[in-house]
């Protein structure tokens, strides 16, 4: 059973709440950093695909809200919590987060300013927030029609990022390892918008048809298709929708689905998850697969 320490919850749920007051999205953490409550549905092998249409708490980031009420409540459905975490990609800021690791034993701040120069582009003044290890996370802000994915060391090692579907841990949060700060002189600041040049680099391969046959899911597809199969365990349902909007918003959704599928499972997922997250992103985008 979770050890409850009422005075790191209290103090948890005050940043979640100061938070959620900037436009934040925000759910409770427990000290692994992880969502602090668990879904409802993990002793159901054969329940459906859910991201909170249950109505029940414990969807992780599917929980997320800027709603004083709702949070209290996720908050008392939580009381180990220490930390929050907050909603990545969602409006208004279309959060990015840059997380600059330490703990791989790479200089991951040298390897994006390395970038940086080789892509000319800068990072502008925003919210920074020191980790507990020593590491990192630059909040940025995107553009309201780009949705940007999880990545884990693919702009460079050491750098992971945190797009839709993802969540940063809020600071003021307290885990295992220590708390999490901003960085002086920034905690005052708004997400800086992410630099064009950056953007792209954290984008998948870029769109290059829209049409596809049936025989062949076309150069678009197949980069779709390589993007599901890229994903880490954490990543794949993220992933997977998001390659399957981008099918149904260019016309290939239906000659792409099986090839998603064969791709989602070759992950980890089931067919029965892959279908359901599927189907979920063809409703998203106004089709039927």
């Amino acid at each position: 059973m979770a050890t409850i320490d009422r005075q790191a919850t209290t103090l948890a749920l005050a940043h979640a709440l100061s938070a959620a007051e900037r436009g934040l999205a925000v759910i409770p953490l427990s000290r692994t950093k992880l969502p602090a409550l668990r879904s409802p549905h993990r002793d159901d092998p054969t329940a459906p695909l859910c991201h909170g249409e249950c109505g029940r708490f414990g969807h992780g980031v599917y929980d997320a809200s800027i709603d004083p009420l709702r949070i209290r409540e996720l908050f008392a459905a939580a009381p180990w919590a220490t930390g929050y975490g907050i909603a990545c990609g969602l409006d208004p800021h279309h959060l990015i987060g840059i997380d600059l690791d330490t703990k791989s034993g790479t200089d991951s701040p040298a390897a994006l300013r390395e970038l940086a120069l080789r892509h000319l582009f800068t990072i502008p003044e925003t919210v920074v927030v020191l980790t507990p290890s020593g590491g990192r996370h630059v909040w940025l802000s995107g553009p309201p029609d780009v949705v940007v994915p999880n990545s884990a060391g693919r702009l460079a090692p050491g750098i992971d990022i945190r797009g839709a579907g993802g969540y940063l841990v809020g600071p003021g949060s307290r885990t295992e390892h220590g708390a999490y700060s901003t960085a002086p002189g920034t905690a005052h600041l708004a997400p800086a918008a992410c630099p064009p040049s950056l953007l792209q680099l954290l984008l998948p391969p870029p769109r290059t048809g829209r049409h596809a046959t049936p025989a062949s899911t076309g150069q678009h597809g197949q980069g779709l298709v390589q993007f599901v199969l890229a994903a880490h365990e954490g990543q794949r349902n993220t992933r997977l929708f998001w390659a399957a909007c981008r099918a149904y918003e260019n016309g290939l959704g239906p000659d792409v689905t099986e090839a998603l599928v064969d791709a989602a499972i070759h992950t980890g997922l089931t067919e029965h998850e892959a279908r359901s997250t599927i189907t979920s992103a063809s409703r998203m985008t106004r089709h039927r697969p």
